[in-house]
């Protein structure tokens, strides 16, 4: 028996805006829809909130079940509430942006989605209020880059400094002083030398580095300003 005299049916569903880097762009995980509304349009993944489910046990389902990846980087924006947001019922929307190494994910969980890598900066119009998901989101990843060290979430156990410059770039689309952000990120203390080079480098010089992570866990909060002084 319901023990609140309010008995309108509301749904809640969480929409996951997954960001990845492939070296050169920010990309976004988008899912061709296969069933109606909007069949055959574009959509961010997302799923509804199950009865008996926790929001972080919710968003960790949808991560896996489109990844193949557990313990995945993802932060709450905000919840959108139109009405008229959804034409099929009245539904929320819980809004999250997640992190992931694009290379890491399993590509088949992807594809058993209908999902499919999208370039940020050529994106499709997306159903429903998905095209302000995406804007918000971009703007609050843009927000805590610069101030905490996240974007490593993006990049590969190992990583030369001028990939990780190229990162910072793609997520603000504006290049960086080389200088100026090399010194920054190794004044960090957040990056182990390896010791190996990058063999994939036309120079073959570049240094390939490995996050420490006890320091990230521990200066995760800490504010670094990774690219106020470095952009031209």
């Amino acid at each position: 028996m319901n023990k609140y005299p309010h008995s309108t049916r509301i749904l809640v569903a969480l929409d996951c805006i997954v960001f990845g880097f492939d070296g050169e762009d920010l990309k976004l995980l988008l899912v061709k829809r296969n069933f109606e509304p909007e069949q055959g349009k574009w959509s961010l993944m997302g799923g509804f909130l199950e009865q008996n489910e926790d929001l972080e046990v919710a968003t960790n389902r949808i991560l896996y079940d489109l990844t193949g990846l557990k313990d995945i980087y993802f932060e709450e924006i905000k919840t959108f509430g139109k009405v008229d947001r959804d034409p099929v019922e009245r539904t929320l929307s819980i809004c999250f942006f997640a992190l992931i190494n694009i290379h890491a994910h399993n590509q088949d969980s992807a594809k058993a989605q209908n999902a499919y890598w999208i370039d940020l900066k050529n994106r499709p119009n997306l159903i429903f209020d998905h095209n302000k998901m995406v804007d918000l989101a971009l703007q609050e990843l843009q927000y805590k880059a610069a101030l905490h060290p996240i974007g490593f979430e993006l990049l590969p156990e190992k990583f030369t400094i001028p990939q990780l410059q190229k990162l910072y770039e793609a997520i603000y689309d504006s290049p960086l002083d080389r200088r100026n952000f090399s010194r920054k990120i190794l004044s960090t203390n957040l990056l182990i030398d390896t010791g190996e080079k990058n063999q994939n480098s036309t120079t073959k010089k570049a240094i390939l580095y490995q996050l420490d992570k006890e320091k990230y866990q521990s200066q995760f909060k800490a504010f670094h300003y990774f690219i106020s002084d470095s952009m031209r």
